[in-house]
Formats: C-alpha cells, sequence, structure tokens
C-alpha cells in the first residue's frame, strides 16, 4: 500500500451457503477524498461495507487499513481505529433527545459505557463539544427534541452527529440520502462535502445527482464483482455500467 491509501481490499469474497455475494472485490480508497461505492439492487455494496467493519467476516480476501491488515479485527476495535460507519437505517436512541443522542456517543468514544448511568453533572462535561457537533449537522434548533419527534432527513443528520462524535479518519456512510425528500437530499449532500473537508469518506448511494456532485471517485459493483472504477464522467458511459443499471430496474 502507498501512504496516499488508507483503506485497501485484496480479494474480498463472501459466500453464503453457496452463494456468492461479494466475490474477490479489489477496492482502494484515497485518503482525503470522497469514494462512492455504487451499483444495482443486489450488487453486494451493503455487504461488503459488512465486510469492512466485520459485521460479516470474508470468506477470503484481506482489508486493510492504514497500511495494516484488519481482516478479523472485532467491529469495536475497528472503531477505535478511526474507521467508522453509518447505518442505512437510522441508528440513534429514539426517545432521548438530539443533545443527550450526542452525548452518549461522546461518551462511548471515552470507552466508559458505565458513564451512561453516571450524573448529570457528569454527563453535562460533553456539552460543549456535542453543541459543536449539533451545530455541525444544522440541528441546533432542534437539539432539545426527542430523535423519534425529527423530520426523517433531520434524524439521518444526528446520525451523522453521533458519528461525528466518535472522532473517525475515515467515515463509511450506507445509504446517507434513502427515502429523503429532494431538499433533505441537498441538506445531506452539503452536510457529507462539509464533514469531509478533513476526513475520508466510503459511501454506497443510489442517488446517481448525489453521486456525480460529491464523489471523487466511483467503484461499481455488479453481481458482487467490481464491474468499473474512476470518475463519474467515465464510469457512467460505460456500457457495461449502463446495461448493469438497466437490467437492474427489471431485476
Amino acid at each position: 500500500m502507498t501512504d496516499d491509501i488508507i483503506l485497501e481490499t485484496r480479494g474480498l469474497t463472501k459466500e453464503f451457503k453457496g452463494f456468492v455475494a461479494v466475490n474477490g472485490v479489489d477496492l482502494q480508497v484515497r485518503r482525503g477524498t470522497i469514494h462512492a461505492l455504487i451499483g444495482p439492487n443486489g450488487a453486494g455494496k451493503t455487504t461488503c461495507f459488512n465486510l469492512l467493519t466485520h459485521f460479516l467476516t470474508p470468506t477470503r480476501g484481506q482489508i486493510f487499513y492504514k497500511g495494516a491488515e484488519i481482516t478479523g479485527s472485532r467491529p469495536a476495535a475497528i472503531a477505535r481505529m478511526g474507521l467508522v460507519r453509518s447505518f442505512q437505517i437510522s441508528a440513534v436512541f429514539p426517545h432521548l433527545t438530539v443533545r443527550e443522542n450526542v452525548r452518549v456517543a461522546l461518551q462511548r468514544k471515552r470507552g466508559h459505557s458505565l458513564d451512561f448511568w453516571r450524573s448529570e453533572r457528569v454527563l453535562r462535561e460533553h456539552d460543549s463539544r456535542a453543541s459543536e457537533l449539533i451545530h455541525a449537522v444544522g440541528l441546533q434548533q432542534f437539539e432539545g427534541q426527542k430523535a423519534v419527534e425529527l423530520p426523517y432527513g433531520r434524524k439521518r443528520a444526528l446520525e451523522i452527529a453521533t458519528t461525528l462524535a466518535l472522532d473517525p479518519e475515515m467515515l463509511l456512510l450506507d445509504e446517507p440520502t434513502a427515502g429523503m425528500t429532494h431538499a433533505d437530499v441537498d441538506r445531506i449532500a452539503a452536510l457529507i462535502k462539509k464533514v469531509a473537508a478533513d476526513r475520508t469518506v466510503l459511501m454506497v448511494e443510489h442517488n446517481l445527482s448525489v453521486v456525480s456532485t460529491l464523489s471523487d471517485h466511483i467503484t461499481v459493483l455488479a453481481r458482487g464483482e467490481v464491474l468499473a472504477k474512476g470518475d463519474y464522467a467515465s464510469v457512467s458511459k460505460n456500457p457495461a455500467v449502463i446495461d448493469a443499471y438497466l437490467g437492474g430496474i427489471h431485476a
């Protein structure tokens, strides 16, 4: 690995009882870029994410992060290394407020799970950093509101704030704009661009308008294999990619 490659996979493969969901994927993500992983439904994108963070164990292949092999590492250990993933379905505490959700995430970063049960006085030590993160994702007017009461797009912004609370060097975003209105898509896309200013982002995203606007580099998957790599201009004109997407519409 060269110094500018922060994340790399070699021959990454996942089989489920004879079905090959991810097949020999070689992926390289450069530091300081936004890299999109795209493909039609069933291409293996989310499975690939699950392998990178070891929520699934690879059948074969290797994963390297910052030059060190992390294949076989536990998800919590990978997160502590600075490789942090947000989920396709919003993963926040629905009956805690925006501020409380961000404070819980800040406590997790300290590695003291029992902080959750500590006094309000101790928890208030996190308020300053929590406020910074809440402002960073544009939720300052919602900070006293329970997560369950937030509009969908704002809830996804909260999830990004809780992910940022772990101070990741690299952020994995799983379909960050899925199910959003046009206004929410624009807001989250702007937020991704903002948080990517000083970190690396790898995202699975179906919205090709978002991909074309944000991505420095794209890897296209189809049937679990790498179909194409490059910038948006090159992959969007690739006949094999066009065929895969048209075929995916009818799949």
